[in-house]
Parts: C-alpha cells; structure tokens; sequence
C-alpha cells in the first residue's frame, strides 16, 4: 500500500470509528475508559475464503413456528384429526354455533380420505333456527388476520343426504361484525364434494373467525377445511412478511424440520416425511409431544425444500435415525427407516419418471430439488442412546453408495477428539449463559483441522428457567461467538441459531429470533445480529490482533465481500463490557482506494445492555446506519459499552482472491 492511500485509509478509519461517540453511549452503566489496538492485515496473500455455507436458517416446528406463523394456513384443526383417531373425540378450537336443541355436532369416522377417517357430523335440529344459523366455527391459530381488500381461498368438502345452504363467512371474534360472506347451495353432495370459493374481505379485524352455519333442517358432514390468503410468498403458502425477514438474513442453507421435532418423545410421534408429502386434503398430520400441539402437516417435506429453494439456500435435510427421546430400535431392525431415507431422497432428487420423483412431479415440482446435505438424526449421540453409531453407519454406507456426492452430517461431536466413524461434517450444539457463550468465541481454535467440518446448528444464549426474551446482551455474545466461527472457518462450515421462530402465544422455548402473532412481527436483537454476518459467507477473511489489557470484553473480525459490483472491506468489533474503548486501529497492506461516498458505519446498541424488543417497541434495540463523518487526523476513537460496530469501506479496486465472489 502507498504512503497516499495508507494516509487516505488511516483518515477514514478515524472517520468511521468516530462515529461511535454518536450511537448512544449506556451512560447508565457506563465506567472508566479502556484502550485497545486492533491490527488488521487486509493483504491477500495473508487473506483465506469463507466456505459459501457459513451462515444460514434453522427452521423447527416449535413454539408454533410453522402452524400458526410461517404456514398461512390460518384454520387449525382443519380435519378434525387433532382429537386422535378415535371417536367420538375433542375438535378444538372448532366450537358450536347455536344450544343443544338447535344443534348436534360429533366426529364419526366417515371420511373419503383413508389416511385420515375423522370427519364432522352437523345435524341441525331446529326448524325455525335463530337469525344468522347454527353451525361451527374456528378461529384459527388465537385469532385469524383478516384485512380488508384482501381475498382468502376457502376450501372445504361436504356431504348431506339432501340438499345443503350452508354460509361460510369471516366475522370478527365475537361473530357479530361481518367481513366477508358466500352461500352454498348444492342440490348433489350425496357423496364427498370439494368446495372452493373466494372470500373478499370488506374490513380488516386481527382476532377473526371463520363460520360454517345453515338454518335448513338435516345433516351435513364437514371434513378438510381449509382457509389460506391468495397473496402467499411466491403462491407456495408462506407468510410473506415473515419471509422477507428471512430474506434479510441472506441465509446459504437451510436445516429443517429439528430439532427434537425429528425425534418425537417417542418414536411413533416423530416426523414422519412420507405422510407429509401428496394432496394436503390426505396428510393425516401427527402430534408433535415434545412441544405438545398437533400439526395438520401442511407444512412438510416437500414444502421446506420448496422454502429452501425460494430462499436460495442449500436444503439440509434432517432425519429421524430409528431413535427418539425415550426409544429407540436395535441395529438389528434399522432396515425400513434406511429405506425410508433412500425414498425421501429419491423423492427430493429423482427424476420425474421414478417411484418417488414423480410424486414430487405431480406436487408441481418436475426438476430435482438440489439436495446436497442430510444428518442423521438430532442430538442422538450419547450414552443414552447406544444404537446410533450402529444405526448410523447403516445409513452412512447406502447413503454414500446411492447418492455419493450428499454431504453426510454426525450428532457426534468431534471439537475435542476424532470421531471414530466417517462423516463430512459434524454436528455442534451450544447453549450457554451470554457470560459463557463470550467466553466459547475461542472454541475450534484449538480444534483439529484434519478431518470431518464442524456444523454448528444451533447456537443461542439460553439459561433454563430465564423468562428473557431475547436482549441487547445475548446478541453481543452471540456476535462474538460468530466471529469466532468467521476466524475459524477453515473449520467450521455452517452455523444456524435456535429458535428461528416463536409464536407470542405460544412460547415454548425463549429466546427466539423473530417474535410474532397473527399479524405483527418483530426482530430480536439476536435477529439484528445476525443481518451483520449476511455477507460473511463466501468472503475473504483477514488476520487481526487485538492488544488490551481489555481485550477479554472485546471480538473482532475483518472480511472482504463484495455487494454486485462494489467490494467492502468490513470490520466488525464487539465491545461486550461496561466500558468505553478508546480504540486504535492499524490496517496494513490494502491495495486499493477508499470510496467514503460509498461507506458506512453500522452500530447495535441501547441504552442498557439487558433492552429487549417487544410489540410495543419493536425497533427498541436495533442497527443503525450512517454515513461517513467529515474526515479526522487522529487515529484514536471510541467504542460505546455494550455495542456491536461494522465498519464497510467500499474499495475502489480489489485482489485476486474477491475477483470470483
């Protein structure tokens, strides 16, 4: 680097660390002043490539997440299967419209799907029934969303014996405001008939209902009902808004389904994907007992690897490895969960023309969907479950002679010592306290670099028992933990947080990454976090070197990604402690100019380090962008407490290395 652009870069850097003093400086919790050197060599011959994989999305069906949040789907219980299979049985959150002398509604086994028998029997008993009916109706997931001008597909299948009127309308939760209307008259339902209609929304009520009344005198039998908006990301039945927030995250891969959900507290709970694929109307859904609500499994297999492919992620695909929390089946019988697998692979990768391909084929999908990643089982390898070495090797050597180019992901831990099976990856659990996950930024420093990548898929600062909701706090251990992973990369591979999501009515698991209800959503900071690592993977990592009798409450990292035609430098440091840093930076070996018109400076903070986000005010604690402050001699600057900076100077010219980002 010349004297003229080591004196330009030496400026800038001032520039943009003085910009610091202006973010917001948790007086409250303030103390003295620290000072810190950090060193970064930005040459290329010291520089190394992230793997395009580093950092992605794990989704689970936990706390509601995918029924009731990213599934649109806005009835619950729409086959009336959630009581079990037995009948007469419970069909909440379905409730009756009208008394017992105007009404009698039971579940009978009388479906025309075989796979889930379950219907509705409605007889209506009064012959001059009350205004507006008698009939059922449900309200979705704690309240449907409905808004005004927006229309919503119903669908539902019916049977009477004789001629049916039946209105199906949205009102809001108390049934009295009416928001949209359609009548069904059909003289020919003797046998099953599918209904599909359009309602148009005339207002807009947050806490809706969809009801099902007639006032005509018979029996009329309900089954598969189903309320979706016509407006769904990409038409794939997503919730768009909380899409865009995954779009956000620029995620490169995507895990799914768990989690624990893959296991199930017992083995005939567990995800199961074959009963998750074909027409919705046939899935017979499951009871999901490790986080004890049912699933209509709308949201399936095929439907994560079409998530996958709309985000343009990689798909990971987890499966269950004949092991659950409480049972599991001896070596010796492992046989048909192996060939399960080899179908559900067929089923994502064959061609159209094989057994399971054309499934998919007839599911809308004909080209293969790029799966290049499966792990066998979630967090089965322990002492507690002796099979899995044994389960997983059987699934390792027909995996890797059907498919030899899937990447094959371990539960075994291989952070400390070799595994003493083969994989392609290994799987990393980490769930500490924020003091403790600060203090594992460290952790595959010391870790082999011969052997199988280190996939850590799931990672959060959680304490059982701690009612947060996700702070300030946790998201600056979690960052430094995350630019442990960016230093150690040459190792670790793919990294994902846990949970993605969680419905406020339903909070299983704390804290989450994205906080919503029917209709609002909200980033934690852990979520905000993570929007400074959407361009780390792919980039080129730097050497730095921190010097501080304070370096202890201090991380730091220096990448070089490149956004379309433009290419940054970006430094990233997080100031985990009370104090103010006063800090000296010294960058070395930059071979290109800086463009200040084009760079920036982004700052996570608040005015105490324990500040949530919440609906009342979602944006409390969250990142905050500005441009380039007038130019300064002086090198020294200031890091607020409790903050996590980046730096983005846009280069004017760039290495070799970035050339085919």
């Amino acid at each position: 680097m010349g004297t003229k652009d080591a004196a330009a870069l030496h400026t800038i850097l001032c520039s943009l660390l003085l910009l610091s003093l202006s973010c917001g400086c948790l007086a409250a919790e303030s103390e003295g002043a620290q000072t810190a050197l950090l060193e970064v060599d930005t040459s290329w011959k010291a520089a190394r490539k992230i793997p395009q994989t580093l950092f992605g999305l794990f989704f689970e069906e936990i706390n509601h997440a995918g029924a009731g949040g990213l599934w649109a789907e806005l009835v619950s219980n729409r086959g009336f299967e959630a009581g079990g299979p037995y009948t007469p049985s419970n069909i909440d959150p379905w409730s009756i419209i009208g008394d017992e002398s105007s009404i009698y509604v039971k579940t009978e086994r009388a479906s025309c799907f075989s796979r889930n028998m379950v219907a509705l029997r409605m007889e209506i008993l009064c012959a001059k029934c009350p205004a507006g009916g008698v009939g059922i109706y449900n309200p979705g997931f704690w309240g449907m969303n409905i808004e005004e001008g927006k229309s919503y597909n119903l669908v539902m299948y019916i049977r009477s014996l004789e001629s049916v009127e039946l209105t199906a309308s949205l009102t809001c939760s108390d049934g009295l405001q009416n928001i949209a209307a359609a009548v069904i008259v059909d003289t020919n339902v003797s046998d099953w008939r599918k209904i599909q209609m359009q309602l148009l929304a005339k207002v807009t009520c947050r806490t809706s209902r969809l009801e099902l009344t007639t006032s005509k005198r018979g029996v009329i039998w309900i089954d598969q009902v189903s309320l979706i908006p016509s407006d769904t990301y990409k038409g794939h039945g997503f919730r768009k808004e909380l899409i865009h927030m995954l779009v956000d995250l620029k995620p490169r891969f995507l895990r799914f389904p768990g989690g624990t959900f893959v296991e199930g507290i017992l083995l005939r709970n567990a995800f199961r994907w074959r009963e998750t694929i074909g027409p919705w109307e046939e899935r017979p859904g499951h009871y999901g007992d490790v986080w004890n609500y049912w699933t209509d499994d709308g949201l399936g297999y095929y439907e994560l690897l079409q998530l996958a492919e709309d985000l343009g992620a990689e798909p990971i695909w987890v499966f269950n490895a004949g092991i659950s929390r409480n049972d599991q089946v001896d070596t010796t019988a492992i046989a048909p969960f192996v060939k399960d697998v080899l179908d559900s692979l067929e089923f994502a990768r064959g061609s159209a023309k094989s057994t399971w391909g054309s499934v998919r084929a007839a599911m809308g999908h004909p080209e293969r969907f790029q799966l290049k990643y499966v792990a066998v089982g979630n967090e089965d390898c322990d002492n507690t479950k002796p099979f899995y070495q044994g389960h997983y090797l059987k699934f390792y050597n027909a995996i890797r002679e059907a498919y030899p180019d899937i990447q094959i992901i371990s539960n075994c831990d291989g952070s400390s010592e070799p595994l003493d099976h083969p994989a392609d990856l290994y799987d990393f659990h980490i769930y500490n306290s924020a003091d403790d996950l600060f203090l594992k930024k460290d952790t595959f420093s010391r870790t082999s670099r011969t052997g199988p990548k280190v996939f850590v898929s799931e990672y959060a600062v959680h304490v059982d028992g701690d009612t947060s909701k996700g702070s300030l706090q946790a998201s600056l251990a979690e960052a430094a933990f995350l630019i442990g992973l960016e230093v150690n990369s040459d190792i670790v591979h793919m990294a994902s947080y846990a949970p993605l999501f969680v419905n406020d009515n339903d909070r299983k698991w704390t804290p989450d990454a994205i906080v919503f209800n029917s209709w609002q959503q909200y980033g934690t900071p852990s979520y905000w976090m993570q929007t400074f690592f959407g361009e780390s993977s792919g980039a080129v990592i730097h050497p730095v070197r921190l010097n501080s009798s304070y370096s202890g409450s201090l991380a730091a990292s220096a990448i070089t990604w490149r956004d379309n035609e433009d290419i940054f430098l970006r430094i990233k440091i997080v100031n985990f402690g009370p104090n103010t840093v006063n800090l000296t930076l010294s960058a070395t070996g930059l071979e290109a100019g800086v463009d200040t018109s084009r760079s920036a400076v982004t700052v996570l903070t608040s005015n105490y380090s324990l500040d949530e986000n919440s609906f009342d005010d979602p944006l409390k604690v969250k990142p905050v962008k500005s441009g380039l402050a007038s130019a300064a001699e002086e090198m020294q600057a200031m890091l607020v407490p409790y903050s996590f900076t980046s730096y983005d100077l846009a280069l004017d010219e760039y290495g070799e290395l970035v050339a085919d980002m």
